[in-house]
């Protein structure tokens, strides 16, 4: 089979790992395996990887640190999350740290493999698309390079981060319903997914805030709205 995509899996459960990465290798992944957070750190840098997946409860460095130490130097790389914590509050940790994705054990292999198609395609249709530059207020949108610009600085954002504010835009005066918003970016309505975009929104905001023209509003019950005047 035809390779895919190259994947780093950090996973500290041998036969999980195992499990975990003789089924990528069958569906035609590369998989690149570390058992903790540190070898996951060394192993990113080593090589250009299309995808993470990190566990969350590792040794030496936790998923979640792994994540932000990665997203200091990379916000492009796809970040999945697969751990046995389910908590509200620890998906929204993850989310925080710049993953895509989360998944909670148990879960079946189709879902896992699902969801990874579904984040790789996302990527490989912003690769290939000419994307549109957004104008808000002074600031400069450029989804392609996940980039709000102004003059020389320069906002990263993370994959997600980049996603909700393209189909914000999209949208630009116009009614955005969560369900649309969830289903375009993470390819899910899940009630939780959805507290977690409230997350993004919240972030959005912040590096909006400096712009009076431009507004994301809440429509109460229903979803968000990106005023921009002209």
């Amino acid at each position: 089979m035809q390779q895919k995509a190259n994947i780093l899996l950090v996973e500290d459960d041998p036969n999980l790992s195992d499990v975990l990465t003789d089924f990528l290798e069958m569906l035609g992944y590369s998989v690149v395996l570390a058992p903790d957070g540190n070898k996951g750190l060394e192993a990113f840098g080593k090589s250009n990887f299309d995808l993470l997946i990190l566990d969350v409860m590792l040794p030496v460095m936790d998923g979640f640190s792994l994540a932000s130490e990665i997203r200091k130097s990379n916000v492009a790389v796809p970040i999945i999350f697969l751990t046995a914590r389910g908590q509200m509050e620890d998906r929204i940790t993850g989310f925080k740290a710049g993953c895509d994705d989360y998944i909670a054990k148990p879960f079946s292999s189709e879902e896992l493999s699902l969801r990874i198609e579904a984040i790789l395609r996302r990527c490989r249709l912003k690769n290939q698309t000419a994307l549109e530059v957004y104008k808000l207020g002074s600031l400069t949108f450029d989804p392609a390079n996940f980039e709000l610009r102004k003059g020389s600085e320069r906002i990263n954002l993370t994959p997600k981060e980049a996603a909700l504010l393209l189909v914000l835009c999209e949208n630009k005066n116009s009614l955005l319903t969560r369900e649309k918003a969830l289903k375009e970016v993470w390819g899910d309505d899940d009630y939780f997914i959805g507290r977690s975009m409230d997350v993004f929104i919240t972030k959005l905001r912040k590096y909006l805030k400096n712009e009076p023209e431009v507004a994301i509003v809440n429509v109460h019950g229903t979803g968000f709205r990106l005023e921009v005047k002209e």
